[in-house]
């Protein structure tokens, strides 16, 4: 398991899976962001201690087999002297500080491996918060236009509208009823004008009344 187990769901999932989860996608990317960088920063203080225990191991190692090759070269000097019982010692001693060694190998090995799968997941982790930041303005700008809209959506269909235009309607109404009272006052009265337009329209009627009488009486001369 990875340094960040707390965190696999992320590393190992797909962002937009997890937006569409979220009830305030806004505040989810934000959370997702902080959590990813707090995680490299953690992540980043291990490898370093890790580092530095593997370069440990590795003294500890080279000191380790400096033993066994002064252990070897002993019986050799032993055995060249006709002293195997002081060979046989150094062979024994040579042994224990192999198998020291064989551990401290093993430490440093296994030391490496976690690093390796450090770097790795630190890797997918990066990618996917550079995606998180290049992705974060349009996520944001989305979920502001959208919860705009819902709220807009909500006034009109809420019939506050409807209400509104229905009382518009009404005051037209009333006001209709009002110029009709005005009209019914005027009705019937003459102004000045009125009667200058009438004396026109009846000197019009007279002209038109004495031309058919004057076209008639020309036909009847005709016949």
């Amino acid at each position: 398991m990875g340094i960040f187990s707390r965190f696999t769901d992320i590393v190992n999932s797909n962002l937009n899976a997890l937006l569409d989860k979220a009830e305030d996608p806004e505040k989810m990317v934000r959370l997702i962001i902080q959590e990813m960088e707090d995680t490299l920063v953690e992540v980043r203080s291990t490898s370093a201690r890790l580092i530095a225990e593997k370069k440990d191991s590795e003294r500890q190692l080279a000191r380790v087999q400096n033993e066994v090759n002064e252990w070897q070269n002993k019986a050799e000097l032993a055995l060249s002297k006709d002293r195997e019982d002081l060979a046989r010692l150094a062979l024994t001693e040579k042994q224990k500080a192999s198998a020291e060694a064989a551990s401290l190998q093993g430490d440093v090995d296994r030391v490496e491996e976690h690093l390796q799968r450090l770097s790795e997941e630190v890797g997918q982790l990066q990618e996917k918060l550079a995606d998180a930041k290049a992705r974060q303005k349009t996520i944001i700008m989305r979920q502001r236009a959208a919860s705009s809209r819902l709220e807009v959506k909500k006034r009109i269909d809420s019939g506050k509208i409807d209400d509104a235009m229905l009382r518009f309607e009404s005051y037209e109404s009333k006001i209709d009823d009002l110029e009709s009272q005005v009209e019914a006052y005027d009705l019937g009265k003459k102004t000045l004008r009125d009667e200058f337009a009438q004396l026109e329209a009846d000197d019009k009627i007279t002209d038109e009344l004495e031309a058919l009488k004057a076209k008639v009486k020309e036909q009847k001369s005709a016949d």
